[in-house]
């Protein structure tokens, strides 16, 4: 928790530094970038950079956890910081970085708010920062920890052994590593990372969904090509579309993500829309492998059917479970498709078992209106988790 002395310091200025942190941000990451141009190169994603997603996503975090700090004294700060703990640890952060975005982020805030930086406010602000980082230090430590890897090793070869076209824009590739081992253990909702080289020697990393079910010797994981985006956003899932065939070697990370299926009994409610349906195909993978009775509400919204990576597979696990029902939205519903509904999902039109959890992922758009929906629909808000495909701009806006 905040010190005595800090707390009030936080109150008074968090209006001004809340208002300023877009400022301070962009200034922070020109000067990390100054200083250290491979960050840019090789672990920053190039494309939310350019598109301002990045920097929006720090100045909510930051933000977000002072006034935590400031309304919840006694409580821990773990759950808001998981998903960008399991990040961090999917691109292998270390420690020892946090000191340099220390220095360069307090040096931005020095710039943008002028005298107004008192030795009292840094100070103050200087004990967030650390709370704040220290916070997730542990919280990744213990994820390397239970990956089985030393801080930041988290990566390893593996092998394309098979690809496959899923939809126009959607390429699924079957992975196992080239040394011969089994590709390892896995939560059902997991991702990892993937490390490609690009023409001009950037080694770019993204974060792809597993779509299968823990338990077997290889992985699979599902991309989507981004289009129409503003350059350079999509390089990598473009480069894998147009160039990563059968045979080719992926540097891939070690399995990371919180959105998890569950253990236990209770009603499941899946909820996805576009590429956001890979996470909840590993979990229907999972729950059909183990021949569960829950009982399984799936959704899924997409501009077509042929839009709709691995539709058929995803009814056939649908099939296999005696209490799963799935329901389609599209946009276009199309002959392929005749059980589906035409429009955006409607949560209110479905009936939903009491005890449910919910795993929502897809668009914020769509995400923020069927939590809205199921909020109203009487679930409680811890029972409504949630992934976000790229920086988490939903942070603190709940």
């Amino acid at each position: 928790m905040l010190s005595e002395q800090s707390a009030p310091v936080i109150r008074a200025t968090l209006p001004v530094v809340g208002a300023a942190i877009g400022e301070i941000t962009e200034l922070f990451y020109a000067k990390l970038f100054a200083d250290r141009s491979e960050l840019l190169r090789d672990l920053f994603n190039r494309g939310n950079q350019a598109n301002g997603e990045q920097k929006k996503a720090l100045a909510s975090s930051i933000a977000a956890f002072a006034g935590m700090l400031l309304e919840h004294p006694d409580s821990r700060p773990d759950a808001m910081l998981a998903g960008i703990a399991n990040k961090h640890a999917s691109l292998g952060v270390t420690s020892d970085q946090y000191k340099l975005v220390h220095q360069h982020l307090f040096a931005a805030i020095g710039d943008v708010l002028g005298d107004a930086v008192t030795e009292e406010v840094v100070a103050a602000w200087d004990e967030v920062y650390w709370l704040m980082a220290n916070s997730l230090i542990t919280l990744e430590a213990r994820l390397y920890r239970e990956s089985g890897t030393a801080e930041g090793e988290v990566w390893r070869q593996m092998e394309i052994i098979e690809r496959r076209d899923e939809t126009p824009d959607a390429v699924s590739f079957t992975l196992r590593p080239t040394d011969g081992g089994p590709a390892g253990s896995f939560r059902p909702g997991q991702y990892v990372s993937v490390q490609v080289e690009l023409p001009d020697g950037a080694r770019q990393i993204r974060q792809y969904s597993l779509s299968c079910a823990p338990g077997s010797p290889q992985w699979r994981i599902t991309v989507k090509r981004v289009r129409g985006g503003v350059a350079p956003e999509g390089e990598v899932s473009s480069r894998l579309h147009e160039h990563a065939r059968a045979g080719d070697v992926l540097t891939v990370s070690a399995p990371f993500g919180d959105l998890v299926l569950p253990e236990g009994d209770g009603p499941l409610l899946l909820a996805s829309a576009g590429i956001g349906g890979t996470p909840m195909l590993a979990m229907l993978d999972h729950l059909a492998a183990e021949g569960t009775a829950r009982a399984v509400t799936v959704v899924h919204a997409d501009r077509t059917p042929s839009d709709h990576a691995h539709l058929d597979e995803q009814r056939r696990l649908v099939r296999t479970l005696p209490n799963a029902g799935l329901h389609l939205w599209y946009e276009e519903p199309g002959d392929r498709a005749p059980e589906a509904s035409a429009g955006r999902v409607d949560v209110a039109a479905l009936e939903l078992p009491e005890g449910l959890t919910a795993y929502l992922c897809g668009p914020l758009p769509f995400m923020r209106a069927v939590r809205g929906d199921l909020l109203r629909r009487g679930v409680p808000a811890q029972s409504i988790h949630y992934e976000v495909f790229g920086p988490d701009l939903w942070l603190g806006q709940e």
